[in-house]
């Protein structure tokens, strides 16, 4: 794998290469009970993960496209139909039962640990009220990661990869879905859209990063003066990040804070003079929102419907059981389940925020983003990264963290057919294949925090032409990676 050096003064931030590309003999198969998680992806390849001998072969010429840590970058050169080709079968196959099998495991863990807390961490098993409260919050924790693994299987839902029936991957996904206060049918449609066209300034649903001029131009200056901005202080960094986690989730889906904001484009007209923010007429709930063709109206009501139900289920409950107690039982795991799975990044620092998984899986120092001149499909979908979140993600997060890429190119795939189907992809993808696995579920909160410090606005490679100078890399005010280019006050 041939790749550039970072320039001498970035050295300490490149990353080390780790390479193991092989299919172990014990590799899942696809007929797995649901007590045997998919098992999480050997791989540990990594474009941004780069060793000194490697890094030291070429010179860093003025024109060459390179990501934020100095990696060479090529354009991706092979087709949808190469991908599709080297899947084997049997990986396509989706199966009810199976499915169904899952859903009851992840209940029944709810419903168990539930049982556990409720019969013994009261006042007269556990005297000490301090030591109760500590094991309830562990509650909150372990009820937060059930939770999310029924939201990824109705995520499968969305995508049609749960069962061959359309009828009931919708209704399976909106039962869910409503219990975890998602507008089932909103978020499908914007999600599909985000799909078709990841890594598209101009057409992404939900992963937009300002551009240099938008993260200036928040802080008051003009795009030459980027120079001027001072660097986060880690504490400023830690809060953003602390605050992010809590309203991710709330503030996409209320006024589509990480979405594109060219509304008036959409071809029916619906989205003249309508911006993303509050009052803006650009969010989840009402069926004239932009982000919705008309003929699909109806679903944005049943979505709606879904969300008064749970929220009416949540109040009778409030009334009949104590507010304190739904805090508890349910409240506090939802804001955990938010945590891991929720977004949203808006133009500046200063009100940026991102959720985890979501986050990671499309914000790296190596993945590029693309204008709409420079992108089609196949470039947007290899604009995601596989990461590690052992063992939480493969056996209680249905792998959708370890499965990413390969969920963008084909999303029809069943979670437990992905690894399998991952390990096909990568030699077709080749050096376009990329993970971050190092360090289990530590080493997937350290990239949550590296992200958060290096990726904050991206730009385009100067010197570049033709479709190259449409491909954009994030870079940063913090020192790290390469430096912003220094553009003349005339431009």
């Amino acid at each position: 794998m041939s790749t550039t050096a970072l320039p001498a003064q970035q050295a300490a931030s490149r990353r080390t290469l780790q390479v193991d590309s092989t299919v172990p003999s014990n590799s899942p198969s696809p007929s797995g009970s649901p007590f045997d998680s998919p098992q999480r992806s050997p791989s540990s390849t990594s474009l941004s993960s780069l060793s000194d001998a490697e890094s030291s072969k070429k010179p860093l010429g003025p024109s060459r496209l390179v990501d934020t840590y100095g990696n060479e970058f090529k354009l991706p050169d092979y087709t949808i139909k190469d991908i599709r080709d080297a899947i084997p079968a049997h990986c396509y196959e989706r199966s009810a039962v199976k499915g169904f099998s899952y859903i009851a495991r992840d209940v029944l863990s709810l419903a168990v640990t539930f049982y556990i807390f409720h019969r013994y961490v009261t006042p007269d098993t556990i005297s000490s009220s301090v030591l109760r409260a500590g094991l309830w919050a562990v509650y909150t924790f372990i009820q937060g990661l059930f939770g999310t693994g029924l939201w990824v299987i109705a995520h499968e839902c969305g995508h049609q990869a749960f069962s061959a029936s359309k009828r009931l991957n919708n209704a399976v996904g909106f039962v869910i879905h409503s219990a975890l206060l998602v507008p089932f049918f909103s978020w499908k449609i914007s999600h599909g859209k985000h799909h078709k066209a990841t890594g598209n300034l101009e057409r992404d649903m939900v992963f937009c990063p300002p551009t240099r001029e938008q993260y200036t131009s928040a802080y008051g200056k003009l795009t030459h003066e980027i120079h001027e901005l001072t660097e986060d202080t880690p504490i400023v960094s830690f809060l953003s990040l602390v605050g992010q986690q809590l309203v991710g989730w709330p503030m996409y889906v209320f006024i589509n804070s990480t979405g594109h904001n060219n509304h008036e484009k959409q071809n029916e007209g619906k989205g003249d003079r309508k911006k993303n923010g509050l009052f803006g007429g650009v969010n989840h709930f009402a069926p004239s929102s932009p982000l919705f063709d008309k003929k699909d109206e109806y679903l944005i009501l049943w979505s709606d419907l879904g969300l008064l139900l749970a929220i009416g289920t949540l109040y009778y409950l409030g009334q009949r059981c104590g507010w304190y107690n739904v805090l508890v039982w349910y409240f506090l795991p939802y804001l955990w389940v938010n945590h891991w799975l929720g977004v949203h990044e808006a133009g500046s620092e200063a009100d940026k925020s991102a959720v985890a998984i979501t986050y990671l899986q499309h914000t790296d120092p190596s993945l590029p983003h693309y204008s709409a001149e420079s992108w089609n499909f196949t470039r947007g979908a290899a604009a995601t990264i596989d990461r590690d979140f052992w063992p939480i993600g493969p056996h209680i997060f249905h792998g959708i963290i370890e499965t990413h890429v390969l969920h963008h190119y084909v999303s029809t795939i069943p979670f437990y057919n992905a690894d399998e189907a991952t390990e096909a992809v990568k030699p077709v993808m080749g050096r376009h294949y990329r993970s971050d696995t190092r360090g289990g579920a530590l080493g997937f909160l350290k990239s949550l925090w590296r992200s958060q410090r290096t990726c904050q606005y991206v730009e385009p490679i100067e010197g570049t032409q033709g479709e190259e100078k449409g491909v954009m890399f994030f870079r940063n005010c913090n020192g790290i990676g390469v430096p912003p280019a220094k553009l003349s006050s005339k431009m």
